[in-house]
Formats: C-alpha cells, structure tokens, sequence
C-alpha cells in the first residue's frame, strides 16, 4: 500500500485523531471513551515534550489528505530508565489490516534503535486481541506478563499483557 505517508503530528490532526480514538472498534482497544473531547487531544498535542514522538499515517483518498492512524512513543524521563519507553498505536477501523499499522510502528522502531538508541520498548495491549498481538510479536515484542483486571472494556474487567522489545547491542 503506496497511498499512505508517515509524518509527525500537527495541531491540526487533533479532529481526525480524536475522531479515531473515539470510534466503534478502537475505543474497544484503547483506554478511549465516547465523550473524549477535542479539547482533550489538542492539550495533549500541545503538551508533547522532547521525548514524545508522535506519528501519524495520512492516506490520499480522492485528491484529499485524511490522517488514519498513529504510533506515539513516549521516552522516560527518569534517568534511569532513559534507555526503555512506552508505545501506542490505533488505526482507523476502515484502514485496519492494510499494513498501516505494522508501516508506524516499522518507522517508530528505526527512531528508537537507529537514533534515540533505546534498549526496551514495551506496550500494554488487551489479552483477547490476539490480531494486536500477532501484529506486535511480529515485530519482535515478546509478552513479559499478565496485568490483572487491567481496564474496564464493555462494562468488565479485562487483562492486558505487558510486551516488550529489546535492542541489546
């Protein structure tokens, strides 16, 4: 798939990645909710430090640009801990399985151990999405751990596994 670019975040995706966030078949997969505001996702744009990294995925649909998915990667800020940092993804539901995903995190990945030189990347993702965490071994992520009654997903308790990557030279 060709029609996509990765690029960093602008204050002016806010809509569209607080549109996504909110959508039937993310929310389900994201700590998300129905009445996430746009407000919400512009501080969080504007609040971004140095060790935020936010992309997203842009395809071209009829001459116009549309941003469907994005990968945030946060460093720790703690020095110790400056070798490891947090991942997130979410594609739009229409755009899902057509490679957008495994694309973001391909280039968040030569950010992290090509320029930042991170050693452990880790990410939560829910136990019954298997599709997520077929996606993520793929990339090298091995499960590390349960988190019990880790969130609340459709009015139940629901575990997540805790995943990491390492790059050790």
């Amino acid at each position: 798939m060709s029609d996509f670019i990765i690029r960093p975040v602008r204050i002016d995706d806010a809509s569209a990645i607080n549109e996504i966030r909110r959508m039937d078949g993310v929310r389900e997969n994201t700590l998300g909710i129905i009445s996430d505001r746009i407000t919400k996702t512009e501080d969080f744009i504007r609040g971004l430090s140095d060790n935020d990294h936010l992309l997203v995925a842009e395809f071209e649909e009829e001459g116009a640009r549309k941003v469907v998915g994005l990968i945030g990667m946060n460093v720790s800020r703690n020095p110790r801990l400056r070798h490891s940092a947090s991942i997130g993804l979410m594609v739009h539901p229409d755009y899902q399985a057509r490679g957008i995903g495994t694309a973001l995190f391909e280039k968040i990945i030569d950010l992290a151990d090509n320029w930042l030189m991170l050693t452990r990347l880790e990410l939560a993702v829910f136990v019954e999405n298997q599709r997520a965490v077929k996606l993520y071994e793929s990339l090298g992520f091995q499960i590390e751990g349960i988190k019990k009654y880790a969130s609340i997903k459709n009015g139940k308790y629901v575990d997540e596994y805790m995943m990491a990557r390492y790059n050790v030279i």
